[in-house]
């Protein structure tokens, strides 16, 4: 996915993605040959099943 598709789905900036991404709590990103940024959709729902909030089992 595109960084603005990333961007659109969880409704934040761009500029907030790439703060998130300097300080690494973007999901794993992939950097093209012409320097666009992509998000597999696999990393994508990795990194959102660990901000889940785990209750007590």
């Amino acid at each position: 996915m595109t960084v603005q598709e990333f961007c659109a789905e969880l409704n934040i900036s761009r500029s907030t993605f790439y703060e998130w991404r300097a300080v690494q709590r973007a999901p794993r990103c992939i950097k093209l040959p012409n320097g666009s940024i992509r998000i597999q959709r696999a990393d994508y729902e990795t990194w959102l099943d660990q901000l889940l909030e785990r209750g007590p089992v």
